[in-house]
């Protein structure tokens, strides 16, 4: 614990991440949000929103200039996603599961081949990636994941099913992982990616959702479905630590998001409180209300700092920071829950009703929570950390 704790980080943005927050936020605020409500309405993916994207060079902010990405630094990333979640969680979510999970384990692990075939695309707004992990009996337990794969004369036979898979239908790249042998548990993982429109034998259908409608979440089914040798990311039976580092990523960018969440909670509920009046005057005289407005400010920074002192390991080049992932995503995400609920108290009643968005951000919050391992997922690994059960 003290060699985590001996870790000092700036959390000063420079100007140049200034300028990429101001761009983005205003760039969100004219460009998404106007278009939100009614997209929720529709229950529509917004297709032409992550259109709007590349222009920016906002599909490919991990991807480095080569691929045609537009790569800067571990925190601008997380910059860009906390202001494009602030406005719109599905947009932020095309983006961080295209470079956490997918771009960057290329990028760490692909081959040369397998860089020039998707990258570019990626980058470039015409490739939607899609990471098939969770499993209907398992999410955080994937070292046990029942989809197997195995292998045959030029590549591999996938079975199993996956859900919950986010952007599944609109995906031109898929990452998945399966295990070559399920009596070796970890040892066994693979991972591979694909192009699902070239691989016979899956299915993609819809999963029934109370809510997060607009992301048309999947289920992905797999019966003898053939993907080739060349689909392999890394190595046979050692897509575990390829997996591990995806999540690793993949937390950072979620807790980015939810970050973005806290933030937009706090920029609807306060001048709410100053506009309606109760008893001759602004809610947000009354102490009550001041409280719960305090508590979501304080949330959000401590969350945010958290993020930030994350991203500034991940810039000086730390591997591998499972302790602050885990403490980043825990934080954020119970942060961005929280504000939610305070932020609707502020609304009352009206938070439930459809002309206002406070409501809206209590489901894809408390999503957010569970996706990338839950709370209780995460409180035990920041334990066992603290006890010398996991080493740093």
């Amino acid at each position: 614990m003290n060699a985590a704790l001996d870790r000092m980080m700036d959390f000063d943005l420079s100007e140049e991440q200034r300028l990429v927050r101001k761009t983005v936020r205003e760039f969100a605020e004219s460009e998404i949000l106007p278009h939100i409500e009614m997209y929720e309405r529709e229950e529509r993916y917004p297709t032409e929103l992550v259109e709007k994207l590349p222009a920016l060079g906002l599909m490919g902010p991990m991807i480095p200039e080569e691929y045609g990405g537009s790569f800067s630094d571990v925190l601008t990333y997380g910059v860009i996603c906390e202001e494009l979640a602030r406005v719109d969680w599905v947009v932020a979510s095309v983006v961080s599961v295209a470079n956490s999970l997918c771009a960057g384990s290329i990028l760490k692990f692909g081959t040369d081949e397998q860089k020039q075939r998707y990258l570019p695309g990626i980058a470039a707004g015409e490739i939607i990636c899609s990471a098939c992990l969770t499993e209907p009996r398992g999410g955080t337990d994937l070292g046990n994941m029942e989809t197997t794969a195995k292998k045959v004369e030029g590549g591999y036979l996938l079975n199993g099913t996956k859900v919950f898979i986010s952007h599944a239908e609109h995906a031109g790249l898929f990452f998945i992982v399966a295990s070559i042998d399920r009596s070796k548990k970890h040892k066994g993982v693979t991972a591979f990616i694909a192009d699902p429109r070239e691989m016979k034998g899956m299915t993609i259908g819809k999963f029934p959702m109370r809510t997060l409608k607009r992301d048309n979440l999947a289920e992905v089914h797999f019966e003898d479905c053939f993907i080739p040798d060349e689909a392999v990311l890394g190595d046979a039976g050692r897509g575990f630590p390829i997996l591990g580092n995806a999540l690793d990523m993949g937390r950072f960018s979620v807790a980015a998001r939810c970050v973005g969440q806290s933030q937009r909670a706090i920029d609807l509920a306060a001048p709410y409180a100053m506009e309606r009046e109760a008893f001759g005057q602004p809610i947000g005289e009354f102490q009550l209300v001041q409280n719960k407005l305090a508590d979501m400010v304080a949330r959000t920074e401590q969350s945010r700092l958290l993020v930030y002192r994350l991203a500034r390991m991940k810039d000086a080049g730390l591997e591998r920071c499972s302790l602050e992932s885990s403490l980043a995503k825990l934080k954020s995400s119970q942060a961005a829950t929280q504000n939610a609920l305070d932020g609707m108290a502020v609304f009352g009643g009206y938070s439930v009703t459809a002309e206002y968005e406070i409501g809206r951000l209590l489901m894809e919050a408390k999503a957010l929570e569970f996706g990338e391992g839950t709370s209780d997922l995460h409180q035990k690994m920041v334990a066992e950390f603290a006890l010398g059960i996991r080493s740093l």
